[in-house]
């Protein structure tokens, strides 16, 4: 992991300090709120339905077990709304009542449910609490600055988080380790003077393996590492994807970039993009809308910024070898103890054990542990998806169990997925059962990772103020559905994706199964869309999922499932005992079967009520 300068933490700590005495002059009166807003935006602090909720930034992912414990203690402590504030969102929530269950699903309702003390993990691999009351802001802030941490750039329209691969450095696919750019590029850009205030939030993913496990076709600008025909390292370079209202798919506009110059291409795509970006509608404000409506007048500019920055500016951003050799110095990989002389015994005896004496264990490794770039290690995720919880969230509890399981298995490093759950990323392969039988007791180790219950969702309306519909209960109400794990099994891997507005915070678009919530004469109503991918080998091709049919009610949308993987099941082929993923049976058959089938649910629903 990247290790902070003395710079790097007096910079952190100074910032946490500034931001209190912002916080005590706003509550003294003595800064306005319209005033105050923009200073905690930039310091990740929204205003929510009923709180404020504070966005923890993690760049490309990486978290220590030490900083675990203090996110942990964040939950505990301070994630704790006044119990009147409390009683009154509970109330507001129970108002809108459950959304009912079909027979299928077992009859009954499910209700909304609002819980503290927890932080959720959310798809650009950050940290989120929402019931931090805002005059304890300022002490989370100090908090989690004496362990490198913070909500800087985590909001307003500046560049964002970068995000990456959670499997970045361990990859067996890796081309080069992005890790390093990744973390130059943070520094590149955190507080940049020219890129404060862009016309719209900026957000950047970078991959250096061959399967885009990072969604970079969905970004502002997604980066590939590639090498040339004669093995020179670069970059190549995607700009203007994004989703929410007017989903775009990234258009490459280098195929290739040398490494050391990818700060000074950037700052000529992000210059154009602050010099014509939109800035008299929010809505489209984005760089995906600049590149769609100009095309190749926008390359052009940015080639034309480029040789500038080059031949006039001096090209100041260059990235030279030193400079990238002191920061790849924290990205060495951990001197971890493995006898090689046993370790192919050991791991033939583990998968042994696992297909005939434990059907559990085994599709925890199938499904939950993947390969390595070191023989001897694993790559093991932490499941956060199980009924009763919402996808994502983390109770204080379970961050310091993550904790603990990183300190013994994983060198005391884990990572944020764009999944929403956690991966150890250096876990001896004779240490798997281990890990295992503590994962399980901590409720961490349900095989389920890729399958329809790993879905991702956003809080939807029973926290965010801008949402149309809530997400959690369709959530809850699918995952006690397919609880059953020979059944979710059969029917394999599926990415269920749910947004509680256009916004798309859940990637709806990028699901192959998508639900968003939409409001309909006051009430919630949600859009199903199918087809849709997220770029990785699994997905294909990066794709908007299509519409099918009207709106249906909360209470519809689990039988439209149900009805989207019978109609799966139907048309599946099966080949040497190999079933057709239901992503390439959609493709196949086309569209027509499923949306039949989703629009009779609908009527059969109609009709039983």
């Amino acid at each position: 992991m990247y290790q902070y300068t003395e710079f790097d933490q007096q910079f952190v700590k100074l910032r946490a300090a500034q931001y209190r005495d912002q916080l005590e002059r706003n509550l003294a009166g003595q800064l306005a709120d319209d005033e105050f807003l923009p200073l905690r935006l930039q310091n990740g602090w929204y205003i929510q339905r009923y709180a404020p909720m504070l966005r923890v930034a993690v760049p490309y992912g990486e978290v220590s077990s030490t900083q675990l414990r203090v996110l942990a203690r964040i939950a505990r402590e301070y994630d704790q709304p006044q119990d009147a504030l409390f009683a009154q969102a509970r109330a507001t929530q129970d108002a809108l009542g459950a959304v009912p269950l079909p027979p299928s699903y077992g009859g009954g309702a499910v209700h909304s449910r609002l819980t503290k003390g927890y932080g959720h993990f959310t798809t650009r691999q950050n940290v989120q609490f929402n019931w931090i009351p805002l005059d304890k802001s300022a002490d989370v802030m100090e908090l989690l600055a004496s362990v490198h941490m913070h909500g800087i750039q985590t909001s307003g329209n500046c560049i964002r988080n970068i995000t990456s691969d959670e499997r970045a450095g361990i990859a067996v696919d890796e081309i080069a380790d992005p890790r390093p750019f990744a973390e130059i590029m943070r520094q590149w850009s955190t507080l940049h003077p020219e890129f404060a205030f862009l016309p719209r939030k900026f957000k950047i993913a970078i991959s250096g393996a061959r399967e885009d496990r990072a969604a970079t076709a969905w970004h502002d600008v997604g980066l590939h590492l590639v090498r040339s025909s004669d093995g020179e390292l670069g970059f190549r370079v995607l700009v203007g994807g994004g989703m929410g209202r007017t989903p775009v798919i990234a258009t490459v506009i280098r195929e290739f970039l040398p490494w050391h110059q990818i700060l000074n291409y950037l700052e000529a795509v992000v210059r154009v993009y602050n010099r014509w970006g939109r800035r008299d509608n929010k809505y489209k404000a984005r760089i995906k809308i600049l590149v769609k409506a100009e095309g190749q007048r926008y390359i052009d500019e940015v080639e034309a910024e480029y040789t500038q920055i080059l031949e006039q500016d001096g090209a100041p951003h260059t990235i030279s070898q030193a400079e990238l050799d002191r920061v790849s110095a924290s990205f060495v990989p951990p001197a971890l103890q493995c006898d090689r002389k046993t370790a192919d015994a050991k791991i033939a005896h583990i998968l042994r054990a696992a297909a005939e004496d434990d059907v559990e264990f085994g599709r925890w490794l199938e499904q939950n542990v993947a390969a390595h770039k070191n023989p001897d290690l694993r790559a093991v995720t932490l499941s956060f998806k199980r009924l009763g919880q919402a996808p994502g969230d983390a109770t204080a509890e379970q961050l310091e169990i993550a904790a603990d399981l990183a300190e013994q298995f994983s060198a005391g490093e884990a990572r944020v997925t764009h999944d929403q759950n956690l991966l150890l990323p250096w876990v001896r392969c004779d240490a798997l059962p281990e890990l295992w039988r503590a994962a399980r007791k901590a409720g961490l180790a349900r095989p389920n990772i890729r399958l329809l219950t790993d879905m991702i969702a956003c809080p939807g309306g029973d926290f965010c103020s801008l949402a149309n519909a809530r997400s959690l209960p369709l959530a809850e109400a699918i995952t006690a559905r397919f609880q059953d794990l020979d059944e979710l099994h059969d029917l394999g891997e599926i990415d269920l994706h749910i947004s509680g507005c256009i916004n798309s915070c859940g990637h709806h678009h990028s699901g192959h199964i998508g639900i968003l919530g939409v409001d309909k004469d006051g009430k919630e109503w949600y859009q199903i869309t199918l087809g849709g991918s997220d770029g990785s080998t699994l997905s294909g091709a990066p794709a908007a999922g299509k519409v099918v049919g009207p709106s249906f009610s909360a209470a519809e949308v689990p039988e439209v499932i149900e009805a989207v993987l019978d109609t799966y099941r139907e048309q599946r082929e099966v080949a040497e005992g190999r079933r057709e993923s239901f992503i390439d049976t959609l493709r196949r058959v086309g569209l027509e079967p499923f949306k039949a089938a989703a629009n009779a649910a609908r009527f059969d629903n109609a009709q039983a009520a």
